[in-house]
């Protein structure tokens, strides 16, 4: 695993926000996908790579756990169905 930023033991801004950004409920998927690049300034896809590896960041898990480890099972269901 190489060094992320701010891996001292906190997240980065940019790691909360996308935190926040699923702690959010959204009106739709669109509207989802507007935030992220209105908010974080980057694409969908970077987003959700960028989720996926802060769900197995345990400063992310230190800092959200309940919206850490609802993401968590959602991923484990997924995984189960492919």
């Amino acid at each position: 695993m190489g060094m992320r930023e701010g891996e001292s033991g906190e997240l980065s801004d940019r790691d909360r926000a996308v935190l926040g950004v699923e702690r959010r409920s959204w009106a739709g998927p669109g509207a989802k996908e507007r935030a992220i690049r209105e908010q974080l300034g980057i694409s969908p896809t970077r987003y959700y790579q960028l989720l996926n590896a802060l769900l197995d960041d345990p400063r992310a898990l230190a800092h959200d756990p309940v919206t850490v480890n609802r993401l968590r099972r959602i991923r484990e269901t997924r995984r189960g169905i492919r």
